[in-house]
């Protein structure tokens, strides 16, 4: 039997070795911006085009490379910081695996000029699929410069597996904040096809989060400091009002090293637990240092997830840093044992006309003025006058000081006639009379708001009574009798499936087009520009459930127009919440972009205008556009909407045959 066992030739193993280490463009940009670092340098530079497609090179200062050490470091497993295998277990810096210029160059055409401090001449080195095409000196500055071109130009398959410019602009995004938030200490500039994106003087942690993720945070930061024997917990949180929907803006270094902990996020969670509004999440930077040797950082490939010796310790200080930092900085209620809690018996307030023409009115906080040992008891009668004169009064005034009139016979005539076009059941009411210009009587009854489809529409409630149909169960479930027993509707669920057709639905001519709310005034909106990449992809499909907007400057666009039935001066969280859930992914079933966000904004439409109670009008208005929906047994994601109990379950419930 010949034998089959033999060596990989070494371009073959450098591009396997790349699968792991080089998956998109950013993971060029995290090796290259890691090895700057270490290398000591005071600025550095990114420069990317087509979304690092094209190129990725980066720029720094640092302590640069002989010609020596240029070419070792395209080799596999050539690191200058480990020595030992001591060294593996006291490792502080970034790029130590020894594998990333090698896999990168397996997979690119890379472009090397590199000189150290002290020296006249520099090297420069052209590498193309691990093989070194030319190497010889070269004058350039102290540093290192190198750039990588034309990402898996050998591996075509790789390649095509390559995500849209938005989305790997996206990551290396992602990549270059986590870096340049880790050393605010150095300076950091990116250049996107020639345009400055970011341009980042040295200086503290707090200007740098600033200058990263928006002026927005400059009133929201609270320090958070914790220090003890096993770890130091160092960094900022966000107050609870500037919580978020999309969860971008958390960010957690080990040591300096970007890393993504579930388990730490928890303990950040439970700190803020009852300050936070329903679905949204906290802003946080912050820096865990401890022995290295308590750690485990080699886990996963690309170093973002470690092990800790001991988490259950971290988890504990990570939480009491954050519940202390919440505490100093007044964010979290406290009662105040200082007080006095026996409140002084409330008093009449005295008018104006009591206080005398001089007397200033009392501030709204200020405190009671002591009881007279001279006040008058209290008078049921001269109360029952009072009231009576003011009704006088109020007859007397002029009509467009008074309740509106009610309705005429006219109005109410067009209001049955609308809600017959909506199939809503109206009885007969007694006629109206036309208001005449006297007192007007109370009203007799609140009013509603019935849902229409061209938005809510005020009605009386006693001119359009509730149809005894429906039924509204512990304020989330609707019942209603059917021939054959009864069905439950669960309201959110059914609402949600009613908007997702809405939004689903192709715009068509005869419809006017995509149907949108135009606002008033443009609302700008600033972003962070990880979340603004994403909203330039989400776009076209934006447009198309029909939202209107324009850029207003850097990473702030001025919206238009929303969808209809979005909530009012709800459209920032909205958007947020589109992005965090793009952001995050969708499930196992792959859909395309538009009816991504067809069900993400139906769930959030859905979420944000529920309402606890609903009168009856509008209770009987759901039902009938859920079955109007083409699908109305079950909301986008899969949940039931309708649940029918038949006479026979009904029975049993009961233990009737």
């Amino acid at each position: 039997m010949p034998d089959i066992i033999q060596l990989l030739p070494e371009y073959l193993a450098n591009q396997i070795a790349a699968g792991e280490v080089v998956q998109r463009p950013a993971s060029v940009v995290k090796e290259l911006l890691e090895n700057a670092v270490d290398a000591g340098a005071s600025s550095v530079q990114l420069i990317v085009k087509e979304a690092g497609k094209q190129l990725v090179q980066v720029v720094d200062n640092g302590s640069g490379m002989s010609a020596t050490d240029a070419r070792m470091s395209l080799e596999r497993h050539a690191t200058s910081k480990i020595r030992s295998t001591e060294d593996l277990f006291r490792i502080r810096t970034l790029g130590f695996r020894g594998e990333a210029l090698a896999s990168i160059a397996a997979v690119a055409q890379v472009e090397i000029r590199t000189k150290p401090r002290g020296q006249d001449t520099g090297s420069l080195l052209l590498v193309e699929g691990s093989q070194v095409s030319s190497q010889g000196p070269t004058a350039c500055p102290d540093g290192t410069s190198i750039s990588v071109k034309n990402l898996f130009f050998n591996v075509p398959a790789r390649r095509n597996f390559l995500k849209s410019n938005a989305v790997e602009m996206r990551h290396i995004l992602d990549e270059f904040q986590h870096v340049a938030l880790a050393n605010p200490q150095i300076a950091f500039s990116l250049y996107q096809n020639d345009l400055e994106v970011f341009n980042l003087p040295a200086g503290k942690l707090s200007q740098r989060i600033v200058a990263l993720l928006g002026n927005a945070y400059k009133e929201q930061l609270a320090g958070c400091e914790e220090v003890t024997p096993f770890i130091t917990v160092r960094g900022y949180i966000g107050k609870p009002e500037s919580a978020k929907k999309s969860r971008g803006d958390q960010f957690f270094f080990v040591n300096n090293r970007f890393i993504r902990s579930a388990y730490l996020n928890h303990a950040v969670l439970a700190a803020y637990e009852g300050l936070l509004p329903k679905e949204t999440h906290p802003f946080y930077v912050l820096f865990l240092e401890l022995d290295p040797k308590a750690i485990d950082i080699n886990v996963h490939p690309t170093k973002t997830e470690i092990k800790f010796e001991d988490e259950k310790t971290v988890y504990a200080v990570v939480r009491a840093a954050v519940r202390q930092a919440l505490g100093l900085h007044s964010l979290t209620p406290s009662l105040d044992f200082e007080g006095d809690v026996n409140f002084a018996p409330i008093r009449p307030l005295r008018t104006s006309a009591e206080a005398g023409p001089g007397a200033a009115p009392r501030p709204s906080g200020a405190a009671l003025p002591p009881p007279s040992r001279h006040a008058p008891d209290f008078n049921p009668d001269a109360l029952s006058a009072s009231v009576a004169a003011a009704a006088r009064r109020t007859a007397a005034s002029p009509a467009s000081d008074r309740l509106p009139a009610r309705p005429t016979e006219q109005a109410r005539r067009d209001l049955e006639a609308f809600y017959r076009e909506l199939g809503q059941p109206v009885q007969a009411a007694p006629p109206v009379p036309d208001a005449e210009p006297v007192a007007p009587a109370p009203p007799e009854l609140p009013f509603v708001h019935a849902a229409a489809p061209d938005g809510p529409r005020a009605a009386p409630a006693h001119q359009v009574p509730s149809s005894p149909r429906t039924t509204q169960v512990l304020t989330r479930f609707v019942l209603l009798p059917v021939k054959s027993g009864l069905m439950l509707i669960d309201q959110e669920a059914a609402r949600e499936r009613i908007l997702y057709e809405q939004y689903a639905a192709e715009p068509s001519p005869e419809r006017g087009g995509v149907p949108a709310q135009t606002l008033l005034f443009p609302r700008p909106v600033t972003f962070s520009p990880a979340d603004y990449a994403v909203l330039h992809e989400l776009t076209p499909a934006l447009l198309q459930l029909g939202f209107r907007f324009a850029e207003f400057g850097p990473q702030t666009i001025a919206i238009e127009a929303v969808p209809p039935d979005l909530p009012v001066q709800g459209e920032k969280e909205l958007l947020e919440g589109l992005i965090e859930q793009f952001r995050s992914g969708a499930g196992a079933v792959r859909l395309d972009r538009r009816e991504t966000l067809a069900r993400a904004l139906a769930r959030r439409v859905a979420q944000a205008t529920s309402q606890p109670r609903l009168p009856d009008v509008e209770l009987s208005a759901l039902v009938d556009k859920l079955f109007a929906c083409q699908v109305p047994s079950y909301a986008p994601d899969g949940r039931p909407t309708v649940v029918l109990l038949d006479g026979e379950q009904l029975a049993a419930l009961f233990g009737r045959p």
